[in-house]
């Protein structure tokens, strides 16, 4: 049994990378190309928020070791946008030592906050934060999202993600790549040093498990071209770690949507299963679509 002492654990500075301008959507740039950020009135091209993930990483071993990577959970709700050259520092904070979840937060160097939620460690996860409750309510009209139903879903395909090979047009860079640059470089995410992991091979970090999960597109019926990014996000390793080259089916369910006075929002579930092992990772996203970057958007919708 740990004391009953209120602990906070806070990581070094950090200028995360920008590794999505060449990223392709639906055909046509994103959010995170310049020329587009600035059509929406953005201060700049934002850094994709999983990549704040890697700074939590350290932390999670830190209070639970192995762990983390093999049954840890980090949930997010992303509150300002970051873009290169900002500097980011993440904190936690538990109630007492011996405690199996955390209240995370991450701020840049002027106090804003960038992101906030939660971090635990199973096998019994703590319920996710209000903002990841998909919600039950009736909604307005939708224009972007409106073909999207709920329990929406579909099969496959087959995922895996190597060192060497660039992750698709959602994701033009490789592990390698993202290896180079992540805030928080580790020699498990390595194909020398992962062969000394307590795995006997290389693991994804955390944030590259978005990556992995949604690297094939989702597919869904959503009106283009229009321009979105993620408002909420959840990783849950249930029977991990993730490791690299190693293949992973997965599910994929529309399971809420929303809207706010300048998004139309949807929650999507992805599942990553070995086919061997069974689930090793839900992955919950609400993703947001900017309503002024769709041609013709009803300024007073009914």
């Amino acid at each position: 049994m740990g004391f009953e002492t209120q602990i906070t654990v806070t990581g070094p500075w950090r200028s995360p990378a920008q590794m999505l301008a060449e990223q392709e959507v639906a055909g046509h740039t994103s959010v995170h190309d310049e020329g587009t950020a600035s059509s929406l009135g953005l201060s700049g091209a934002p850094i994709e928020g999983p990549t704040h993930f890697s700074q939590f990483d350290p932390i999670g071993v830190a209070l639970w070791g192995t762990s983390w990577f093999e049954r840890g959970c980090i949930s997010s709700h992303f509150r300002t946008m970051v873009v290169e050259g900002e500097q980011v520092q993440a904190t936690a904070t538990i109630e007492r030592t011996g405690a199996d979840s955390a209240r995370i937060a991450a701020q840049k160097e002027d106090g804003t906050p960038v992101l906030a939620g939660t971090m635990s460690v199973g096998p019994d996860h703590p319920s996710p934060s209000s903002r990841l409750a998909v919600p039950r309510r009736a909604i307005p009209a939708l224009y972007v999202i409106d073909q999207l139903e709920v329990g929406m879903s579909t099969e496959g395909p087959d995922v895996s993600m190597s060192h060497e090979e660039r992750n698709g047009k959602l994701y033009p860079f490789s592990l390698a790549e993202k290896v180079d640059r992540i805030t928080e470089p580790h020699p498990w995410y390595t194909p020398d040093g992962g062969a000394s992991s307590p795995w006997g091979r290389a693991i994804v970090p955390m944030e590259m498990i978005s990556v992995l999960a949604h690297k094939s597109g989702q597919n869904w019926p959503v009106r283009q071209p229009s321009f979105g990014l993620f408002l909420d996000l959840q990783i849950k390793l249930v029977n991990g770690p993730v490791f690299v080259d190693q293949t992973y089916a997965t599910r994929r369910e529309v399971i809420g949507l929303s809207q706010s006075k300048r998004t139309e929002s949807y929650w999507t579930l992805t599942t990553l299963t070995d086919t061997t092992t069974g689930l090793v990772a839900p992955v919950l996203l609400h993703s947001g679509v900017f309503k002024e970057s769709y041609a013709g958007y009803p300024t007073s919708p009914s």
